[in-house]
């Protein structure tokens, strides 16, 4: 089994940092460096917020959180984007990000947090308590 990292901290990132999550999330996302930048800063003037999980001072993680206050599901937060680099995977960065977005969450009043899960991620989520939800999500291109 591996180790855990010892000198984890997770916090977030100041617009100055936001490059350094690039290599992370273009690991989930065909985005060029300026459009990620441009969509960040856009997002980050509703409440969008990019946290980076870091060994000692390496980024090894990264996770996009908002919050969001709907008429059906009232106060939750939402995490857009979640990565851990593929040599730290298995030694807690995820659980840590996790648990981070769930204190973010309580800290703001929130009871809940929801996310949009790649199949191959769902066990990771299963084993962090979370349950699949029954609404089907539906798009249109317009």
């Amino acid at each position: 089994m591996s180790q855990s990292h010892t000198n984890l901290n997770v916090r977030r990132l100041t617009p100055a940092e936001w490059g350094e999550a690039f290599p992370l999330i273009s690991q989930l996302r065909s985005l060029d460096e300026g459009e990620f930048l441009r969509r960040v800063r856009r997002q980050s003037y509703s409440g969008y917020e990019l946290v980076g999980a870091f060994n000692d001072s390496e980024l090894i993680g990264v996770m996009g959180i908002r919050p969001v206050h709907t008429l059906a599901r009232g106060g939750y937060l939402h995490i857009d984007d979640i990565v851990v680099a593929a040599e730290a995977r298995g030694r807690g960065t995820g659980q840590a990000l996790m648990e981070y977005a769930e204190a973010d969450a309580r800290a703001r009043g929130m009871r809940t947090v929801f996310l949009d899960a790649r199949p191959e991620a769902v066990s990771f989520y299963e084993r962090q308590n979370y349950a699949l939800h029954a609404a089907p999500s539906m798009r249109k291109a317009v």
